[in-house]
């Protein structure tokens, strides 16, 4: 079948999605010969972005859709699940699903992701889970992806590319079957450094205003809109701790010191230390 188009959309807070997601399509669009204004990009991050586009994007049967989001406790962030499903919508549209993940595991975000583009009108014929350092820790999967990881990223694109251009039409192409077909399973409940669950639902950042400058750079990259630009020490709204206002800050200024939250750092970075593998469905 033919492609005229291919779009990276992603969610992405920490930026690692987004280099995951965008890696993937232009690999992707080289193979299938697309230049230019057939490459596009969708980043609904940011409440500006999502508010701008109330009425979301829809894609076409002769188009690509490479989507990507982060996976939090071994599913798609829940706080992002709604855009999912409201604000994108296919029609018989191909798709290669891609999460992203901090070296622990992907659990079922992977195939939550592929069953809910299906029900919103993709074709879900590719899916791949990539690791790579966690937001909450430097300690854990440092520097990924790498170089290799970048390279399996890429080929990931080629190949599902390859697929869909080799089938006569959309409704001739296989879905991808993630680990056999697994259910989506109950969310991964955060253990702290003793093994115990840690609970940190309600946990947001702090703010040391010796330190904090005013700049605002905080509440620009909330992907919930939850800090308040002119007193940033204020979380007035959701944090699901996707540390983009750690990450972001300058002057260092933000941080968390919630000790159930601690301690599940501290747990993460004793157990998931080891590096992880990214796993592929064609």
């Amino acid at each position: 079948m033919e492609i005229k188009k291919i779009t990276a959309v992603y969610f992405s807070a920490a930026g690692h999605t987004k280099r995951v997601t965008e890696s993937a399509a232009k690999a992707a669009a080289a193979e299938l010969g697309l230049t230019g204004d057939q490459i596009c990009t969708v980043d609904f991050t940011l409440p500006a972005v999502r508010d701008k586009h109330p009425e979301g994007w829809s894609f076409g049967p002769d188009e690509l859709v490479v989507f990507g989001t982060p996976t939090y406790a071994g599913r798609v962030p829940n706080k992002v699940l709604p855009f999912v499903q409201t604000l994108f919508k296919g029609s018989n549209t191909p798709a290669a699903a891609i999460v992203t993940f901090g070296n622990r595991n992907f659990d079922s975000s992977l195939t939550e992701l592929s069953q809910k583009l299906a029900g919103q009108g993709f074709v879900p014929c590719g899916a791949g889970a990539f690791p790579c350092s966690h937001v909450f820790s430097g300690k854990i999967a440092p520097g990924r992806p790498n170089e290799m990881d970048m390279e399996e990223i890429q080929r990931f694109g080629r190949d599902a590319a390859k697929k869909i251009a080799g089938a006569s039409g959309a409704d001739m192409l296989k879905p991808a079957v993630i680990r056999g077909g697994e259910p989506v399973a109950p969310y991964y409940i955060p253990k702290g450094i003793d093994g115990q669950p840690a609970k940190f639902l309600k946990a947001k950042p702090k703010t040391d205003m010796e330190r904090c400058n005013g700049c605002g750079i905080c509440a620009d990259v909330c992907p919930m809109g939850s800090i308040d630009r002119e007193h940033p020490e204020q979380v007035t709204g959701i944090c699901i701790k996707c540390h983009a206002c750690i990450s972001r800050c300058p002057a260092g200024a933000k941080y968390f010191d919630d000790p159930a939250f601690l301690s599940h750092v501290q747990y993460l970075e004793k157990y998931c230390r080891e590096p992880k593998e990214a796993e592929v469905f064609l």
